[in-house]
Order: C-alpha cells, then sequence, then structure tokens
C-alpha cells in the first residue's frame, strides 16, 4: 500500500483547538454578511467555455440534467474523472470550466473529464425531502418568501424545492450508465474531484461507491461535519447560496447526516482501499495573485476552517492506521480557483497513476 504523503506542518495540538475556535467564529462572521456572494468557488473567471467539451444530457428523477464531457487526447475510454462544482454551481457550465483550465490539463494527460452542472447547495446527496422552510419553497416565483431580498441570488432557485435532489443517485446510476452505454466511458476504477462543499462529497461517493471511485481528491473541503460548530455554518452557506434548507437535505441526528460525514464514514474509505489526496491552505493569501477585500473577509476564514476540519480527518484516518493518502498543506492561498487550480496540477501524476 502506498505510504501516507504529508507536504506541510502545522503547529501543536493545543494551539491548534484555539485557532479552530477562532477561525469558526469568523467564518460565522464571515457567512453572516449579506454581501456573501462569493463565499464558496469564487475566484476570477479566465476559462470559459472551452469549445473541446460537449453537452450530455441524461433525464433523472430531477429532470434533464446537463453535464460537460471532455474526451482523453488519446481516445481512450478507460480513464475518467468527475469534478464536481462547488456551493454556488450554476446551471450553465461547472466552475471548473469557467474559472480553470483543468479540463484541458487533464484531456492531454490522456484522461475523459465529467463535469456535472448545477447542484447548487445540493453537496452531491440524496436528499431527505425538496428544500422547503415551514412548508414554503423559497425558490417559488409568486411564493411571500421568494419577495424576502436574502441570499445571494434573490432565492429564486427551482431545483432542489419543486423536487427532491437525487445528485447521489444521478452520479453513481442515471450519470454513469448513461456515459457507458453511450460513450463506452469505463464505469469503474473511475476519479473523484471535488471542491470546497463537494470536497466532502468526494471522499463519501468513493465510500459507499468503491467500484465506481478508485480516487477521491478534497480540495479545501470540510471533511468532518460532525464538527463543533459545523452545522450552522452549513446552514448559513446554504441559506446563502439559493435558500436551501439543511433539515431538508438531512435532519440533525439522522441516518443521511452520519452517511454524508466523511469523518464518520472513514472506516469505509479504509476498506475499500481508496487512494486519497487531502488539500486545504493557510487563508493567507499568496503574493503575487491579486486578492480583492471578499478574499480577506470570506476567503481567509473560510479557508482556515476547512484546513483545521480537513486536519481533523487527518488524525481521524491516522487514528485507523491508513496511510494511503496525499496530505498537502500549501502555506498560501484562500478560498478559491488560484488555490484549487494548481492544486490540481500537482495531483496530477498521483491521479494519472491510480484511474482506470
Amino acid at each position: 500500500m502506498r505510504s501516507e504523503t504529508v507536504r506541510a506542518q502545522q503547529g501543536g495540538r493545543g494551539k491548534r483547538r484555539g485557532w479552530v475556535k477562532r477561525t469558526v467564529a469568523g467564518l460565522a462572521a464571515a457567512l453572516a454578511l449579506p454581501l456573501a456572494t462569493t463565499a464558496v468557488g469564487a475566484g476570477a473567471a479566465h476559462a470559459a467555455l472551452n469549445p473541446a467539451g460537449f453537452d450530455f444530457w441524461v433525464d433523472s428523477t430531477m429532470g434533464p440534467i446537463k453535464s460537460r464531457v471532455f474526451p482523453a487526447a488519446d481516445g481512450n475510454t478507460s480513464r475518467v474523472v468527475y469534478l464536481l462544482d462547488g456551493e454556488r454551481a450554476q446551471d450553465d457550465l461547472n466552475g471548473w470550466e469557467i474559472n480553470t483550465n483543468v479540463a484541458q490539463a487533464l484531456m492531454d494527460a490522456n484522461i475523459n473529464v465529467v463535469m456535472p452542472v448545477g447542484g447548487e447547495s445540493s453537496w452531491y446527496a440524496d436528499w431527505a425531502a425538496p428544500s422547503s422552510f415551514l412548508g414554503l419553497n423559497t425558490g417559488s416565483a409568486n411564493g411571500a418568501a421568494a419577495s424576502l431580498s436574502v441570499g445571494a441570488t434573490g432565492w429564486t432557485e427551482q431545483m432542489g424545492k419543486i423536487n427532491k435532489y437525487t445528485w447521489e443517485t444521478f452520479l453513481t446510476q442515471n450519470l454513469r450508465g448513461a456515459l457507458h452505454d453511450r460513450l463506452g466511458f469505463n464505469p469503474s476504477a473511475n476519479g473523484v474531484i471535488g471542491l470546497s462543499m463537494s470536497g466532502s462529497s468526494a471522499l463519501t461517493l468513493a465510500a459507499f461507491h468503491p467500484d465506481q471511485f478508485k480516487y477521491a481528491a478534497s480540495l479545501s473541503g470540510p471533511l468532518n461535519l460532525s464538527g463543533p460548530g459545523m452545522r450552522p455554518l452549513m446552514r448559513m452557506a446554504m441559506m446563502s447560496a439559493g435558500g436551501y434548507n439543511i433539515d431538508s437535505m438531512a435532519p440533525i441526528g439522522s441516518g443521511q447526516a452520519a452517511r454524508m460525514d466523511p469523518f464518520i464514514q472513514a472506516p469505509k474509505l479504509v476498506a475499500n482501499g481508496t487512494r486519497i489526496w487531502v488539500s486545504a491552505a493557510s487563508g493567507i493569501p499568496t503574493p503575487g495573485i491579486p486578492a480583492g477585500p471578499m478574499d480577506y473577509i470570506q476567503g481567509t476564514p473560510i479557508e482556515a476552517v476547512v484546513l483545521a476540519n480537513s486536519r481533523m480527518f487527518q488524525l481521524r484516518m491516522d487514528s485507523l492506521g491508513y496511510h494511503n493518502v496525499t496530505y498537502d498543506w500549501p502555506a498560501t492561498g484562500t478560498h478559491n480557483w488560484t488555490t484549487w487550480e494548481p492544486e490540481v496540477y500537482k495531483m496530477l501524476p498521483d491521479l494519472s497513476a491510480n484511474i482506470g
């Protein structure tokens, strides 16, 4: 089994506990801001539509869902990686395509890339119920809740409110089957990479679907959702990003809440022998990369708390004696695409060696 790789170290355990409390408080303040439009998945767009990709529509219980597919340069169909979006996933393109050139790099490495489009605040999970608050659909164009000037988008979203989010089923059944049947893509030994919200999703998908996902990577993802203060922070983030109710997704203390938590599901990852990559930066802006006010107001505290949260996951995996993991803790970087894109390039040799 591959030995554990740790690329940077932090301070002592006692200092970390105090730091966790401070960063959780800072993150709560950041998420409470009415200007919380870039809390998750922010960054300057520089790639936008990549003509090398094509739209791939698949029916689901949520309705027709678009993915963007980017074929491997050598034409193989055996090496496949899914790139999952962040909390503020758009319904036109995946953030990886809008904000990075990662798809091209993976294609050039002879990897087929699949980018599901949509899934704002979904955590790529199968929800317990459609999102609502006391029976009110916050995405209803005619509802009283729709007039509330809260949330980054005015809460006009319908997906996941007029129907129930079933993203896990879509990714592991509908999309997986369609890619195999229509494109001949290998349905097994795939990779999955998630950022922020979907970092935890990537690991839990691998935990419960080991035949499909042999490799899982979390970039700035919260990996201990049952940790101190995490549920209130998730609640605020989901309210800000589309007006979604965490209780509709996974009631507190429910089996669904446990299913979504990589910290709880760590033994499954161990049993599966999943190859894992976990990364989170310090929250300190990188010199030479322009940083706006929101990088400091939100990007810094959010990245700091996911770093602490990811380090908790590392301790959990160490306690289980599992070392088939690379942990990378960059000394600089905030919660945005300028942190995540270079991390994929750093990961690429390891990813390429462990899929297909």
